[in-house]
């Protein structure tokens, strides 16, 4: 079940219309709780255990941090709760990757390590993220009022969020469960703008254009290099469309709902510089590495290598979140060592004073960053490191092969280049987000839903994130 199918509409609608039927904050709280554990077995009912079984070891780690006045104990229990965490994901989504990896190895020593026939729960990588930044922010004491089994459960779980995120901070989710939350007519008519939003990326764009994006990748020797840079460009798109699309459908619920979570997109794709891109790209991911891994690491306290060093580290583990694949660590090590070389470029003190010469190195700026960022795309989308590689040289080949430029690509690719150029002049803010109770808006709401509808694939289109 996810949020384009019919039947979450439904149990969407039926959980809603239950919140605003009943008045106990006790009750709302276990319906709220039993309807995201219904979501999540509706995936596998077997992997219900895992998730409680993180949930109650996180908290009862968080509960035994806070009890204690040892700092020996409270590490001891910090450890706990890292270890256990990090040993769900190990098993579940890296050993078979790390046994593969390392099978010349062991065949030099005649050991003989079988691999796990596991089905990767969905959203491993986003609950336990979840219940590490929690145990690590009681720890840090930036949680003092540490909530009851059944709220830590509702927080770890809650459906809008819990198989691709946004990852939500326990500081800013735990203290809306205190108190009776009614959502506003404002809450409902923008929760829904930005569902329908969510829902129009994923159906009408995203989904139509993996038509293209798939069938090129998986023949890429046979087309040629203009192609592949179209492919390369609308699976920029894609990927962005299905992702930001996922996250304003969940911001949009659990609006709707009364409850609110921070932004997860900023329009990457204007940003003038890698470490930009890393400020607007899925934020509670690139906040979350930077708060807990980078900054523990040392981030910039210890030295410019040190600095570069944990910025590398970081990246290559947030590559390998995403997936037990070479493609995705060499991912990290390209964002990681530009991400370098960008703070190394700032400590240069080049500056331009000169208005064209400004604007020149703004478009530069721009047109360098974006071609990093489709570079890495391609080593995440393509299924192999060598596929990746190969795909790259033909796109530096002479115009040789198969010519492919599908009328509808053509079509989001110019409607997404003018979006990101009226995004960043700030032009047409007004049409973009009309009244609540305009004409205009329902308009807009009701013709973007009903063309998502009639285009509609037919076929299961699961969300991308939902493999990570």
């Amino acid at each position: 079940m996810i949020f384009s199918q019919l039947e979450f509409i439904f149990f969407f609608i039926f959980v809603f219309l239950l919140l605003w039927l009943i008045r106990s904050l006790k009750w709302k709280k276990i319906l709220l709780l039993a309807a995201s554990y219904y979501f999540y077995a509706y995936w596998d009912w077997r992997f219900l255990f895992l998730l409680a079984a993180c949930t109650v070891i996180n908290w009862l780690c968080g509960m035994g941090i806070e009890r204690t006045n040892s700092s020996t104990v409270k590490k001891t229990y910090l450890s706990l709760s890292v270890i256990y965490s990090l040993s769900i994901l190990g098993v579940c989504k890296y050993y078979n990757f790390f046994i593969s990896s390392l099978k010349p190895v062991f065949d030099m020593f005649n050991w003989h390590a079988g691999t796990l026939n596991i089905i990767l729960p969905v959203g491993i990588s986003f609950f336990t993220f979840q219940c590490l930044s929690y145990s690590i922010d009681v720890y840090r004491k930036k949680i003092i009022n540490l909530p009851s089994l059944s709220d830590f459960s509702l927080y770890v779980a809650f459906f809008p969020q819990l198989v691709a995120g946004p990852i939500v901070r326990a500081a800013d989710f735990l203290p809306q469960l205190e108190k009776d939350v009614r959502p506003t007519s404002d809450d409902i008519l923008c929760g829904l703008r930005q569902f329908v939003f969510g829902f129009f990326k994923k159906v009408f764009i995203a989904d139509r254009v993996a038509i293209f994006v798939d069938t090129i990748f998986e023949g890429s020797g046979i087309y040629s290099g203009t192609t592949l840079w179209l492919a390369a460009i609308v699976y920029a798109i894609q990927i962005f469309c299905d992702f930001s699309g996922y996250s304003d459908m969940a911001i949009g619920l659990a609006r709707m709902m009364g409850y609110h979570f921070n932004i997860n997109f900023d329009s990457p794709y204007i940003s003038l510089n890698i470490t930009e891109f890393w400020r607007r790209w899925h934020i509670s991911l690139s906040s979350w590495l930077k708060d807990y891994l980078y900054i523990s690491l040392g981030g910039n306290r210890k030295g410019n290598i040190r600095t570069y060093a944990n910025l590398l580290i970081t990246m290559v583990l947030g590559g390998l979140w995403h997936g037990a694949s070479w493609n995705f660590i060499f991912w990290g090590v390209w964002h990681g060592f530009w991400l370098a070389a960008h703070k190394i470029f700032m400590t240069s003190g080049i500056k331009f004073n000169h208005f064209f010469a400004k604007v020149l190195w703004n478009i530069l700026s721009w047109a360098a960053t974006f071609m990093i960022v489709l570079i890495g795309w391609i080593f995440f989308r393509a299924a192999t490191f060598c596929d990746s590689v190969n795909y790259i040289k033909r796109m530096f080949t002479l115009p040789d092969g198969i010519i492919w430029y599908e009328p509808f690509v053509i079509g989001i690719v110019a409607a997404m280049t003018i979006h990101h150029i009226c995004i960043y002049f700030n032009i047409g803010d007004k049409l973009r987000t009309p009244k609540s109770g305009s004409f205009l808006y329902w308009y807009l709401l009701t013709l973007m839903t009903l063309v998502a509808i009639v285009f509609k694939r037919t076929e299961f289109q699961p969300f991308i994130y939902f493999q990570f």
